[in-house]
């Protein structure tokens, strides 16, 4: 540091470089990276599987975040270097495509870039390395279709895809629960399936929770759920053979859009003044009443003149209902949202066979159940539990249940868990590997190794030996030429994961293995890592 001073006299500081230059080139910069990748897999790796480890999270406001869901731990990490932000991308890519694996990933990407470290230490290209790998993924996923097996399933006979979500919740918090949560996501998932063109629309079934209750309360609900209730307490609760009208237009007399100034100086004018808005009030209200509708649903407020005049009318209504809510009670209904009163007829209105207000606990919290819809397409998921942790940790493992449901209904291939689609794979490239004459067989390898830090995991995060349980595991799928050989996680007494109903979605594992590698690919050709002042 220097002392100057300003053509004031006044003293300042110089500190000498105080935009240092950083640029990282060549193995230091593939290594700088593989490092900062490497971070974020460790933090997740203990969170794999059915026994892994729940992080907790605190956000900068006191909020507290506890799951082990790994899109949802690296979404809510402050993560600061660009790497452990591709890193939180691959995450997010998996989550968004699949909804489940999201740990699994982070995991396998970690242990690649692990293994190609050693590589890179030999001196071998990273060019070459990635080159390998990417010859790899692909004998992986070739690999991972021979060993598939696919079920038949119909709306009746939907135990398989029950399996398969009860083997995505049995590594959340609410395990005890799976069975009773996967039959829901099922049921929720073919109710707005399209099973002719093998597509679901995850956007028709809302999830929704409410604090209070226990777990084992949450039900599905064949329509929607609205966290809303009568807007006047006289109102009645219960409406069989509903007709609803869907309105984006509030009850309120219409308002100048320029400045205006009412002068009110005699009874006569005010008198005069509510008369007319009772007139409108009446109008909207009788306009209702001509088409035929017999509940109200807005999306505004309106005031208690207004309610009043609705209660003694005989219209029950509903107000500051949110956006998204319209939408799926007009697609549930089969009605039209209307956004003007004078465009309210008769064919918009939606039709339910019951709407009922439900009062919960103590509190007597309300809600709007609207079921028996015209078109049952929209469905609700209504959530129970103890505290808002545990209703949000219940959501993100319902939407990765409802995920898997998903992508079975487009695609019933699966492969079987506990590891043993890994350990198969990596068996598979190993002997893959000796067949190749160039330095691309020892990335292959690497790759093969890899490929067993899942199987490890598990092994080490159930209380197992990780070595002896992995290599016992590896040598009888050799012996016996049996691809469904796994760890036993939970301890059942038999490794055979067919046996044990341990499934996972062909398409997820599929992902899964080509996301990590492209991005692994990604990072090993980053030889450069320049910062905004390095020039």
């Amino acid at each position: 540091m220097a002392l100057a001073f300003d053509e004031y006299g006044r003293p300042f500081i110089i500190i000498r470089e105080q935009e240092q230059k950083s640029r990282v080139r060549g193995l230091d910069a593939q290594k700088a990276n593989i490092l900062a990748a490497k971070s974020v897999a460790r933090i997740l790796r203990t969170s794999l599987g059915p026994k892994g480890m729940d992080k907790m999270l605190q956000s900068s406001d006191g909020d507290v975040t506890i799951t082990n869901d790994g899109a949802t731990i690296l979404e809510q990490m402050e993560v600061e270097n660009q790497i452990g932000k591709l890193m939180v991308e691959l995450s997010r890519s998996q989550d968004y495509e699949i909804g489940d694996g999201t740990t699994g990933v982070v995991v396998t990407a970690g242990a690649l870039l692990e293994q190609a470290e050693v590589l890179l230490e030999r001196g071998i290209h990273p060019i070459r390395v990635a080159e390998g790998y990417e010859m790899a993924s692909k004998i992986a996923v070739d690999t991972l279709t021979k060993i598939s097996t696919k079920f038949e399933y119909d709306i009746f006979n939907f135990e398989p895809l029950v399996q398969t979500c009860m083997t995505t919740l049995s590594s959340k918090i609410v395990g005890r629960c799976k069975r009773d949560l996967a039959e829901i996501a099922v049921k929720a998932v073919l109710a707005v399936a399209d099973l002719d063109r093998r597509d679901v629309n995850l956007d028709l079934i809302k999830v929704e929770g409410k604090v209070g209750g226990r777990l084992e309360d949450t039900e599905l609900v064949y329509g929607i759920v609205v966290d809303k209730d009568m807007s006047h307490p006289q109102m009645p609760k219960h409406i069989e053979d509903a007709k609803i009208a869907i309105l984006t237009c509030p009850f309120e007399p219409p308002k100048p859009k320029t400045k205006h100034k009412v002068d009110i100086d005699s009874v006569e004018k005010f008198e005069a003044l509510r008369e007319q808005e009772k007139k409108y009030f009446d109008d909207m209200v009788q306009q209702c009443k001509d088409v035929g509708a017999t509940l109200v649903i807005c999306q505004w407020g309106f005031d208690d003149e207004a309610n009043h005049l609705l209660m003694h009318r005989g219209l029950p209504a509903v107000r500051w209902v949110g956006g998204v809510e319209l939408e799926l009670i007009a697609i549930a209904t089969g009605g039209r949202i209307v956004p003007r009163f004078q465009e309210l007829t008769a064919d918009k209105l939606g039709k339910a066979g019951l709407v009922r207000e439900k009062s919960f606990g103590t509190t007597k919290d309300r809600m709007l159940y609207i079921e028996e819809c015209a078109n049952s397409k929209a469905v609700t998921i209504f959530i129970r539990g103890g505290n808002k942790m545990m209703i949000e940790e219940t959501k993100r493992s319902v939407h990765d249940a409802l995920c898997v449901a998903r992508n079975l209904i487009r695609d019933n291939s699966i492969v079987y868990g506990g590891g043993s689609a890994e350990i198969a794979i990596s068996l598979a490239v190993e002997a893959a590997a000796d067949k190749i004459p160039g330095v691309e067989q020892y990335a292959m390898r690497a790759f093969a190794d890899a490929l067993d830090a899942v199987p490890m995991a598990l092994a080490e995060n159930s209380g197992l030996q990780p070595i002896d349980t992995l290599t016992a595991v590896k040598a009888q799928q050799v012996k016996e030429n049996n691809p469904y050989l796994g760890i036993d996680c939970n301890d059942v007494g038999t490794n055979d994961m067919q046996q044990q109903n341990v499934f996972e979605t062909l398409i997820g594992k599929k992902q899964q293995i080509q996301l990590a590698t492209q991005v692994v690919k990604m990072i090993l050709k980053i030889d450069d890592v320049i910062t905004p002042s390095a020039f």
